[in-house]
């Protein structure tokens, strides 16, 4: 499946993408068509007080924020052009099938708040009933248009990287219970997941309750092998970032085909079922492709088709349960 952003302009060309290199179709967010569609900015329309300039800039009236005011999802906003696009061009061919949208989650979006100079108590309860405002009107959209298909909607959070530092304005346990909030509202439309790009201290996102955990595939998960093997055990599913979207693009699979293979083994070394991890995984990007050409995210999609169908294959699975 697809994670984060893509780098297309075109919203036709983006769901076209998302339909021929994803199992689950995913809805597209085009920050380079317009910055109204990165990250913060898009849950932040229709936010009292803040006002969207050209090209995406943010112009954020502090004393006008109220967490009490209603916050309208407007479709034809150039926030929710990749979405609007995914239901205009989409649902013929996609009824029927899983899909997959990301949407920020609240503790990133009350950092960025906080950041423009929001008082925290203001900021997060603000980015809190913005977030769960929107997953609910844009659910709803999608279930309207695919009233067959199940939704996997998953909370990007790549600020909850700093947790656990001492100057991180909420306690683990806020910061978990806001985000499990925020996937109530998700839930009403499928299964909820967890996406952070960076090496977080997952136990702690874990509290917060996903059904779906979105991570880096690198060998600092070993660590925490035991809290992942109880998530699989309760039914929890893993997305690994398999292809790193760090540094050069390789321009085979085989690099990342062992670095995932080989994080597999030393989990199972550390007592997860190897079982679980192939039938309870997923396989991602890194992180998000805007960054990227269309071609050469494209390439990073054709990897990790490669890398899927090596997964698959029993000589590399009977491979995985004797840690060899």
């Amino acid at each position: 499946m697809g994670v984060g952003s893509l780098p297309h302009r075109s919203v036709a060309a983006a769901v076209e993408f998302t339909m021929n290199h994803f199992d689950l179709p995913v809805v597209p967010r085009l920050p380079r068509r317009s910055g109204a569609e990165s990250l913060a900015n898009q849950a932040l329309v229709g936010v009292p007080g803040v006002e969207m300039g050209p090209y995406g800039t943010l112009a954020i009236d502090v004393a006008r924020l109220d967490p009490d005011a209603p916050v309208v999802t407007d479709l034809r906003s150039d926030a929710f052009g990749g979405f609007r696009g995914f239901l205009e061009l989409a649902p013929p061919s996609v009824n029927g099938r899983t899909v997959k949208w990301q949407f920020v989650g609240p503790v990133t979006l009350g950092l960025t708040l906080a950041r423009a100079g929001a008082p925290a108590d203001v900021a997060f309860r603000v980015a809190s009933n913005a977030v769960a405002s929107h997953i609910a009107a844009l659910g709803a959209a999608l279930a309207e248009a695919l009233p067959d298909s199940s939704q996997l909607v998953v909370f990007d959070e790549p600020l909850m990287v700093d947790l656990m530092a001492t100057d991180f304005p909420l306690p683990p346990d806020v910061a978990a219970d806001m985000l499990s909030a925020a996937m109530v509202a998700g839930q009403r439309f499928g299964a909820v997941g967890l996406h952070c790009c960076f090496d977080a201290d997952w136990p702690s996102l874990l509290e917060a309750g996903p059904q779906v955990l979105s991570l880096p595939a690198t060998e600092a998960v070993v660590g925490v092998a035991g809290h992942l093997d109880r998530f699989m055990d309760a039914g929890g599913r893993i997305a690994w970032g398999a292809v790193s979207t760090e540094g050069p693009i390789g321009v085979t699979a085989t690099r990342s085909w062992h670095a995932l293979s080989s994080l597999w083994c030393d989990l199972v070394k550390r007592g997860c079922d190897p079982g679980q991890l192939r039938s309870q995984s997923l396989l991602s990007p890194h992180r998000g492709l805007a960054s990227y050409s269309p071609s050469v995210a494209e390439d990073i999609c054709l990897s990790l088709r490669d890398i899927s169908r090596r997964v698959a294959d029993q000589a590399s699975a009977a491979k995985l349960v004797l840690g060899a």
